[in-house]
């Protein structure tokens, strides 16, 4: 009885013996030699497979399938008597298995085959399978090893012939220009015609070519360059690898990019040319046709297909922005009807992107497995696949393959699982299914091969900028506030945006500081660059900026002494900062800038401003410097933006321009809605630097406290006078008898504690908001009171303070500006009627 697993070798052997078959019934041609060597890479999982042949003691590469030759360094010639594998293989006339812990390795984890062709040469091919070629992989590399007949082998020359090898056809393009320029492969007479000299740049192109680039003759000065500007960004690289001559390799080249206009979207237009070789003082040429293929979609080849994809992988950073990238590439092209591109975390495939993206669109057990967004595909629970991602193949079934619902229902008229591996290591799967009975041909076989493994490097890559990245932001996030305090009469919000065109840590930094007297500090900056040392120094500005507003001291005071704290610590950076201080009783505030943008303001009836105010310089620039401070007024409803540089400035975009942009942000904003108020202010967001935002909405306090202040003078009677004009203020508020008698109790022992201990000016100062009663005694003195541990009936003081604290609800100190405020809080409702 015939085991499962030999008959599927022999369904596979015999596969691509029929498939070969076919091709090799044709015609020699380049087309038919380029269609061998795919089969390489179908049946035998191969990532490259190139055909090399004999001229002059060296071994030349004729063309190849796969992903370019030099991504795993092998070279377009090698010598005949060499010792690398092609000129092993092409020596003794067996072949050569080169795995990666041999010395003739080309990379690290790549496997090498080098298989003899009858009549000369031989066939290369490379692969990234942990285990190397099989034997069963040996065994299909053999069969196209024999399919490779010299005459397919070798380029037509211009008369559509075959040479009799690569020699002739080098000799026929030697010798005669129009042989070498009129061949069948591209046309160089014609409107849509061009010539590149390799050596110069130098073009000549047809009318229509210039056309199609939005030139006409006399404005074409002839130079490559002056095309290249006129093409899409994202499509240079791709463009690039065609018409640097040191990126080339012989055969024919074809590839699809975008040429910009003037009046309407990119046009998609074809290049199709192949490298002509020097030869009697004449330079490589590249010649060829660029025709315009934007109604012609459907015609594109694989070949422009896999460049495309490769294009957008490279520019693709993030997990989701590699998984946009290969359903933007392969979906439409392919005509499937679902996509799914997952990565592999321990044994469940954590989707990624899936098209469409409703759940209805997939299976049952998707749908269970639906977590927020997309689902986590459980592989235990889809054996078949499971078993690919093992094998590390791509698997294809086609209509009618009896699978386990969770895959047939992808695919019910064919399904195709690409495993994604780099390094030996998987990475994920792609899943793409057809509706409709779908013919899975040789071409179609070979792009989804060679996608996959672009794809699965791409992915790796993506994997570790995400990790890194996480990482960066979460360093970032624990250097700024877990979260901003309640505030009395406003609501602030704040957000903070990680760069993402690098994986340093940066030092924007914002802070809200409540302090006494109903009074708010806002605070925002940044520290020049992006380093550990920015993100250090700029932990160390704000706990800075914090310590010296606790202390009391006004805006331009907290700032100046910031700046002289960042130059006494020696450092080459410097910080920006912009600090105000909100009174929320009276709606008013005080800024102050040191070299940072200004705040912007959205007032009640929907207009914005920017502050205009004078500023002081960065922080860390100058020891002695001064910081003005510009008052600022706030109605109800008002909104004052404070924000960094990565918000309002960037390469394409100046801060006056940011700023207007932000402040036309605001005056259409909804200030109901502050959080989305801010999301929608970072939507546009550069991200090529970090982005800090802090937003407040000024309410207004809805019961504004009774305050009376009195400076005491320092004469014998001073606690009298301060008893007497505590007395007049409380009998005016309508406060208690009993509340009273504590009150004046707390105020007598306060003002002769400061008049005994400090000198200099004492203030004090009543307030009442909420029936609680607030009593604060200011002195110059930083000494904080201290509670005696015990008292004796023979002690003549330290009574005062365990009397205050007897009738007091609660009491403290403050620092303020050099000094100190010792304070008690009394509640009427205890000493009610």
């Amino acid at each position: 009885m015939v085991s499962e697993g030999a008959a599927q070798r022999g369904t596979g052997a015999s596969r691509a013996e029929a498939a070969l078959g076919a091709i090799a019934s044709g015609p020699a041609s380049p087309e038919r030699l380029r269609r061998v060597l795919e089969q390489a890479l179908v049946f035998a999982g191969a990532a490259l497979a190139a055909r090399y042949a004999p001229e002059g003691g060296r071994l030349h590469l004729v063309d190849s399938a796969g992903v370019p030759h030099r991504f795993y360094g092998l070279s377009e010639n090698y010598p005949a008597d060499g010792d690398s594998p092609a000129a092993r293989a092409h020596r003794d006339g067996r072949p050569v298995w080169s795995g990666p812990a041999e010395p003739d390795r080309t990379g690290q984890g790549v496997h090498v085959a080098a298989l003899p062709v009858s009549g000369g040469g031989c066939l290369l091919v490379a692969g990234e399978r942990p285990g190397g070629f099989g034997p069963q992989d040996r065994a299909f590399l053999t069969l196209v090893a024999e399919a490779l007949t010299p005459a397919a082998a070798a380029p037509r020359t211009a008369d559509g012939e075959t040479a009799a090898g690569p020699a002739a056809d080098s000799r026929a393009v030697a010798d005669s220009d129009t042989a070498a320029d009129s061949g069948t492969v591209v046309e160089e007479d014609g409107p849509h015609a061009f010539r590149l000299a390799m050596d110069t740049g130098r073009v000549e192109a047809g009318d229509a070519l210039l056309e199609l680039f939005g030139l006409s003759r006399d404005g074409f000065d002839g130079r490559v360059e002056t095309l290249l500007g006129l093409t899409l960004p994202e499509d240079l690289p791709s463009l690039m690898s065609v018409v640097e001559a040191g990126h080339m390799s012989i055969g024919d080249r074809e590839l699809e990019f975008r040429v910009l206009r003037r009046d309407g979207p990119p046009r998609w237009v074809r290049l199709r040319g192949r490298l002509l070789p020097g030869g009697a003082g004449r330079p490589a040429r590249l010649a060829g046709t660029v025709a315009d293929v934007s109604t012609l979609r459907s015609d594109v080849t694989d070949v422009a297909r896999v460049q495309r994809l490769a294009a957008s992988l490279a520019a693709a950073r993030t997990v989701r922005e590699v998984s946009r990238a290969v359903v933007s590439a392969l979906r439409s092209p392919l005509g499937a009807d679902r996509m799914a591109l997952a990565t592999l975390e321990n044994d469940r495939l954590v989707v990624t992107v899936l098209d469409p993206p409703e759940p209805e669109a997939w299976p049952e057990l998707w749908r269970l497995e639906w977590r927020t967004e997309w689902p986590d595909a459980p592989v235990r629970a889809m054996p078949t696949l499971a078993s690919a991602l093992r094998e590390g193949r791509t698997r294809i079934w086609p209509a009618g393959t009896a699978l386990e619902p969770a895959l047939a229902e992808v695919g019910p008229g064919g399904l195709a699982v690409l495993p994604l591996s780099a390094a030996g290591r998987m990475t994920g799967a792609c899943l793409i299914g057809w509706d409709q009975p779908h013919t899975f041909g040789p071409e179609e076989r070979a792009l989804l091969t060679a996608s996959a493994g672009l794809v699965g490097q791409a992915l790796t890559r993506a994997h570790a900028f995400d990790a890194e990245h996480e990482l960066v932001g979460m360093l970032q996030r624990q250097l700024l506030p877990r979260r901003l305090p309640r505030l009395p009469g406003a609501v602030a919000v704040a957000r903070y945006l990680p760069a993402t065109a690098g994986l340093e840590v940066g030092g924007d930094w914002y802070d809200v500081i409540p302090l006494p007297d109903h009074h708010v500090a806002l605070v925002i900056g940044d520290v020049q660059g992006h380093s550990t040392a920015a993100a250090t120094l700029m932990g160390q500005m704000r706990t800075a900026l914090r310590a010296y507003a606790a202390e009391g001291h006004p805006p331009d005071v907290v700032v100046a002494h910031s700046n002289r704290l960042l130059v006494e610590m020696e450092t080459d950076l410097f910080a920006t900062c912009c600090y105000v201080d909100v009174d929320m009783e009276a709606g008013t505030a005080w800024s102050v800038r040191a070299g940072h943008p200004p705040p912007v303001l959205r007032h009640p009836d929907g207009s914005a401003e920017i502050t205009e105010s004078d500023g002081g310089p960065p922080l860390g620039v100058v020891t002695q410097a001064d910081f003005p401070m510009a008052p600022l007024r706030l109605l109800p409803g008002t909104v004052l933006a404070l924000t960094t540089d990565g918000l309002v400035e960037s390469a394409d975009c100046d801060i006056d321009a940011g700023l207007e942009r932000l402040a036309h942000g605001l005056s259409l904003a909804d200030p109901a809605h502050l959080g989305l108020v801010a999301d929608a202010l970072l939507g546009d967001a550069h991200r090529g630097d970090d982005v800090a935002l802090l937003l407040m909405r000024y309410d207004g306090m809805s019961v504004k406290p009774l305050r009376e202040g009195w400076t005491v003078w320092r004469v014998p009677e001073a606690a009298r006078h301060a008893r007497r004009f505590t007395r007049r203020t409380l009998r005016t508020w309508g406060v208690p008898a009993d509340a009273m008698d504590a009150a004046l109790l707390v105020v007598s022992e306060l003002v002769t504690n400061a008049l005994v201990h400090t000198d200099g000016r004492v203030r004090l100062d009543l307030g009442l908001l909420n029936h609680r009663l607030r009593l604060a005694v200011t002195d110059a003195s930083p000494r904080t009171p201290v509670k005696p541990p015990g008292l004796t009936w023979e002690a003549t003081g330290g009574r005062g303070i365990l009397l205050v604290e007897a009738v007091s609800d609660t009491w403290g100190t403050v620092p303020v500006s050099g000094g100190k405020q010792v304070w008690s809080e009394i509640p009427l409702e205890q000493h009610g009627d």
